[in-house]
């Protein structure tokens, strides 16, 4: 296998993301970061901020993506209210290198009264199963783009 680009991990499904070389619901994409739908069955419903260039932890963010890490969760947040019509959201920043993709990632989970902490992770089923999800990418690009 040939070297990763610069910035890049080999082997990094996030990374081939960002890349344009995975398939993926994008939703937001600048120079610096991408936000996507999260296919993987334990996270239906999630919307995935990541750096483009391949950041470990969040200790390893480098100073000039803070900034824009931070407001883009921030319009995310506000997206899944206004685009799919969540009461709110809950916002996760995964720190650590043993989850099943070890690239700082950002969770933006829509959330309705009543959803609480059980399961945490799971949004409720009008935001998680496949009818629900269908249109979800152009909901939440149209929301984003005012």
């Amino acid at each position: 296998m040939t070297d990763p680009a610069p910035g890049r991990a080999r082997d990094c499904v996030f990374c081939a993301i960002a890349a344009g070389e995975a398939d993926a619901d994008v939703v937001l994409a600048t120079d610096d970061l991408v936000a996507f739908l999260d296919r993987r069955p334990v996270f239906p419903g999630h919307v995935l901020l990541v750096p483009r260039r391949h950041v470990g932890t969040l200790p390893d963010l480098p100073a000039d993506l803070r900034d824009p890490f931070l407001a883009a969760a921030q319009r995310i947040a506000t997206a899944v209210v206004d685009g799919l019509g969540a009461q709110g959201s809950w916002v996760s920043i995964n720190n650590t290198v043993s989850q099943s993709v070890p690239h700082l990632h950002l969770h933006v989970v829509p959330r309705t009264k009543g959803d609480g902490l059980k399961g945490f992770f799971w949004p409720r089923r009008g935001y998680a199963d496949d009818a629900a999800r269908a249109g979800t990418a152009e909901r939440l690009r149209a929301a984003l783009e005012t």
